[in-house]
């Protein structure tokens, strides 16, 4: 049995292979500032795509995606942030969600493109 960090990185390749599968390009997995992280940061159409991977076995307590709450969405953010300056990098950024249903039956990959929008709060 997977623990919940081998769960992730399982759900990060997989939506790393969806991304490079249409066209994205992959600029970082799992960037760190300090307590911050971004799961996938990738780049396609001159547009900077900020990816948030959610795996679930089933979508029995809802889907994959509604578990990126407001609080969670807030510190995508602020690690975006971080990420653009150290960067220097001045393109769109938009906020996308892979939702991923994985169980022995099912393998279900959802793109949510413009997720969240960051706010001025």
């Amino acid at each position: 049995m997977l623990n919940n960090t081998e769960k992730g990185n399982a759900g990060e390749e997989i939506a790393i292979a969806h991304l490079l599968k249409h066209g994205y390009q992959i600029l970082a997995k799992n960037w760190r500032s300090s307590h911050l992280e971004l799961d996938i940061v990738a780049f396609i159409n001159n547009t900077l795509v900020i990816v948030e991977v959610k795996l679930r076995a089933g979508n029995t307590f809802g889907n994959p995606e509604e578990f990126v709450t407001p609080k969670k969405q807030k510190n995508i953010i602020k690690a975006a942030n971080a990420y653009i300056i150290e960067n220097n990098i001045n393109v769109e950024t938009r906020f996308d969600i892979i939702s991923i249903i994985q169980n022995a039956n099912e393998l279900s990959v959802e793109h949510i493109e413009q997720a969240f929008y960051p706010t001025l709060k």
